[in-house]
């Protein structure tokens, strides 16, 4: 499992953070979730499209949503729950987002909210909503309400809700980590589902994250969004931004520990915890993107500000031609430094350099002369790492991706076909 230091992500405080083996978003104290089959997917081995997650506790929470204009109706209700800063539930299915489906569609999500809240026994306004697949469908309510009534939550469903939540998704994605910061001790734990659709600003994703850790909803709030800056907000498959996104996390204070707020020890250690689930749980989703065949990271240096070396990642990273070379591993790196010439970012072009893998392809600015067949066997390989400095400034970034295979094609040609 990654560290903290992989990520390049330092906290002046002295933590223990582990991943916990098969950990998932039941591993914090707790929480239970569980799922069914009610049939809006098509039929599989194995399939499930509908899911519950639970706190036994009453959980302060809050949640970032879609940039996309057109919102989802479980996005709308949502927000709308979380303005009181407290959550204890989410009911999710896949196979029908629920979006621009209008009225009739704010009438559905709250009425799944509703069964969910009368089958868990807690109330309405506590349980939130959410939906991801096909765009313009209504909810099938019958199939939704009979399969309510079937999930039965448990510690161990985290791997069903994981399930649960797939689209096009190739394996579930979840994780936990573990941490200890002087006697204090909690988890944080985290589940996402993404394969389509994803770009910068949340990517086209849910994404759940529960921890037993008490935590102000201030500072809850700030964690969730540097935390997101450094994962979510920084991985695109195919440009593409859904109306469904979200990310939410609940926090149930079963660790006992004091609530957690701005500037305290259990402060830094949570904030490093959470940022490293996140980009961890980030990079499942791009690794996993559709008919992705590599994982591609693009370092991004020197930039003039972190915005801007942000802004450079995530065009480098977005680039249709840029992740086409890499599908074909061809040693095509000019679309690199053409990607980032078309950025806005400031630039001088007799200081960049730029090194693909361990082979430095421009120095100063100067095209160096290389094995090309080196270069090809570094794109050939599994995960690509491409480092990029402007040498203006101190401003850094990291975007992570994926190549763009014919697999993206055909999948999104017949997708309801």
């Amino acid at each position: 499992m990654p560290t903290c230091k992989d990520y390049g992500i330092f906290y002046p405080v002295e933590v223990k953070i582990k991943f916990v083996a098969s950990g998932n978003v039941t591993s914090p104290r707790g929480f239970s979730a569980g799922a069914t089959y009610v049939g809006i997917k098509r039929k599989a081995k194995d399939v499930l499209d509908l899911g519950i997650l639970l706190s036994k506790a009453p959980c302060t929470a809050t949640g970032l949503f879609t940039t996309n204009r057109i919102k989802a109706a479980p996005v709308v209700l949502s927000q709308q729950r979380l303005r009181a800063g407290k959550a204890s539930a989410v009911v999710v299915n896949s196979g029908c987002a629920n979006a621009f489906t209008g009225a009739q569609g704010l009438t559905d999500a709250a009425e799944m909210v509703e069964l969910a809240a009368k089958k868990l026994r807690v109330s309405p306004e506590d349980v939130l909503a959410a939906s991801t697949g096909v765009i313009g469908q209504h909810l099938p309510m019958k199939l939704i309400k009979a399969g309510i009534k079937k999930v039965v939550v448990s510690r161990d469903g985290g791997h069903e809700l994981a399930r649960a939540m797939m689209t096009t998704d190739t394996v579930p994605k979840e994780a936990a980590v573990a941490v200890k910061v002087d006697d204090i001790k909690f988890t944080i734990g985290g589940v996402t589902k993404g394969a389509g659709m994803i770009h910068p600003d949340l990517a086209t994703l849910l994404c759940f994250l529960t921890t037993d850790a008490a935590v102000g909803i201030d500072f809850l709030k700030f964690a969730l969004r540097k935390a997101t800056d450094v994962s979510f907000d920084m991985i695109s498959v195919d440009g593409d931004t859904s109306p469904s996104d979200m990310v939410i996390i609940m926090a149930n204070g079963l660790a006992g520990n004091k609530p957690i707020s701005h500037g305290s020890r259990e402060a830094d250690a949570f904030q490093q915890a959470l940022s490293q689930l996140c980009v961890y749980l980030a990079k499942c989703v791009v690794r996993d993107g559709e008919g992705a065949t590599k994982l591609v990271e693009v370092t991004v240096s020197g930039a003039l500000s972190a915005a801007e070396a942000r802004l450079a990642a995530r065009t480098i990273i977005s680039s249709p031609l840029v992740k086409a070379a890499f599908h074909g591993a061809d040693p095509n790196w000019g679309r690199i430094v053409a990607a980032v010439g078309r950025s806005g970012v400031e630039i001088v072009e007799s200081k960049i350099d730029l090194r693909i893998g361990n082979l430095c392809v421009v120095k100063a600015g100067c095209p160096l002369s290389f094995d090309k067949q080196e270069l090809i066997s570094t794109l050939r390989s599994d995960e690509v790492v491409i480092n990029l400095k402007l040498n203006l400034g101190i401003g850094a970034a990291t975007a992570w991706g994926c190549d763009l295979s014919e697999e993206y094609v055909t999948i999104n040609s017949q997708y309801l076909t």
